[in-house]
């Protein structure tokens, strides 16, 4: 009989050891903790989806360049194109992060383009919800 193991990060079973530093920078001492691997992984996704291809000087490769598409005329070949991307740079910088679904919306009147990102982690039972509203 076949049994799915699901694995626990060690850092989760020591409730009082920060994982990582959360997003926005808006605390008191500028920097707000996150206590999990879940919000770590989160944090991480959307740093990666809010940064701009050729953003990191040491990494030019890093980022979505979602917001790109603010400047583009948004078409159904451009969206494509920016899911293609994304789903490169998801499997490159997050490879236990498998995509459960993924929506861009575009809303060409108004310039606004809504980003969905429904995902699990392999090997865990975490799964979480991703959106991100880009406005011009």
């Amino acid at each position: 009989m076949a049994y799915n193991i699901r694995r626990i990060n060690p850092l989760d079973l020591q409730p009082r050891k920060a994982v990582g530093v959360a997003i926005p920078f808006s605390a008191q001492a500028v920097f707000t903790s996150t206590f999990t691997t879940k919000d770590a992984i989160k944090v991480n996704l959307i740093n990666y989806f809010l940064t701009g291809t050729k953003e990191r000087v040491f990494n030019i490769d890093f980022g979505a360049g979602l917001r790109n598409l603010l400047f583009e005329q948004i078409t159904d070949t451009s969206i494509g194109k920016v899911s293609e991307q994304v789903k490169t740079g998801l499997s490159k910088y997050f490879p236990t992060v498998v995509v459960d679904q993924m929506l861009l919306t575009p809303v060409p009147e108004s310039n606004t383009v809504s980003f969905l990102l429904k995902y699990s982690v392999r090997d865990t039972n975490i799964e979480d919800l991703i959106t991100i509203n880009f406005e011009n």
